[in-house]
């Protein structure tokens, strides 16, 4: 028979925390920093490994433009958003820019002058985006000038976005019609960043984002265009009065077009248009303005849904995709 190990009280640890008193991250196997005496895994790890698991269904929930995150983290390929710090930004940073998607897909870049690019479209740890990213913001701003910053296991407990964001800044993201905001000067690029340039722009999708209502993008593809539009009403009210409009043929936006379905994305619904391959963004001002405000006569009803009603909805139900 194996011999029993003596039981011993486990020393207080030493240097083991953060300065803050956080528990560091380290690998699974390893002895736990607490000074327990047992695993990682087995110890602090296992709250880590409980945030890894458990998806935040709304991860923009609080910020300002949420539906503008959903859809420059899902449906945009090129665009950036300064953003705004609560308490300021440090000394040697005198910007912060959020963008779709850096170069080598890095999740945050600290450029030469010191300004920070910080990528919003990257696999995360996490089930949390926000405590991803924000994660990875902090990282940039602590890291030396004209070096990436590589993405890594994000403690449980640590900040979200809406900790180190003003919630009173506007949000404004500009769509570009390529990547050139990677590189200061992208006339002047080295042959190996302008082919990368060159590359990531044939596969990028022209986008807009409408300028008279909130977070609808349209984009062009060879046969058709379309308008995706993230909304940032309950789900189950928005069905109803989507349905409400369909039955009632007022759901289109115009001659040609026809609401053909939604996405669920980050806990937001995102309904989707087919449009004719003629009709540009600026054609699509007017008619999405009118259908925002049937929407809202719509989305003010409280009366129970017609048999009709109720197919609209089933259909509109069954043509939904969860993207996240």
């Amino acid at each position: 028979m194996a011999k029993k190990r003596p039981q011993t009280k486990a020393r207080r640890p030493q240097q083991s925390t953060g300065a803050d008193g956080s528990i560091p991250v380290v690998g699974a196997r390893e002895p736990c920093p607490c000074g327990s005496g047992r695993r990682y895994k087995a110890c602090h790890g296992r709250a880590a490994a409980q945030a890894a698991i458990e998806l935040v269904q709304r991860p923009f929930e609080g910020l300002a433009g949420e539906g503008d995150w959903v859809a420059l983290r899902e449906l945009v390929p090129a665009a950036t958003a300064e953003l705004t710090l609560k308490e300021g930004l440090p000394e040697g940073v005198p910007s912060v820019t959020l963008a779709t998607v850096l170069p080598m897909a890095w999740p945050a870049l600290r450029r030469d002058d010191g300004s920070v690019l910080l990528g919003l479209q990257n696999d995360t740890s996490s089930g949390d985006i926000s405590r991803d990213l924000a994660d990875t913001l902090q990282q940039a701003l602590a890291s030396e000038p004209g070096a990436p910053v590589a993405g890594r296991r994000v403690p449980p407990d640590g900040p979200r976005l809406q900790d180190l964001l003003d919630p009173a800044a506007a949000f404004e993201p500009v769509v570009h019609p390529g990547f050139e905001f990677w590189v200061p000067d992208a006339e002047n690029a080295t042959p190996e960043v302008a082919a990368s340039l060159e590359r990531a722009n044939a596969a990028a999708i022209p986008t807009a984002k409408l300028s008279g209502v909130p977070s609808a993008y349209w984009c062009e593809t060879p046969e058709k265009n379309h308008l995706r539009w993230v909304m940032p009403h309950p789900e189950e009210q928005l069905l109803d009065a989507l349905a409400r409009l369909h039955a009632a043929e007022a759901s289109s936006l115009g001659e040609n077009t026809r609401l053909v379905g939604s996405f669920r994305a980050h806990g937001l619904i995102v309904p989707v248009w087919d449009l004719p391959s003629g009709m540009s963004a600026q054609d699509t001002e007017k008619p999405a303005a009118e259908f925002a405000e049937r929407l809202a006569t719509a989305l003010a009803s409280d009366a129970p849904l017609t048999p009709e009603e109720r197919r609209a909805r089933g259909g509109l139900t069954n043509r939904q995709v969860t993207l996240s």
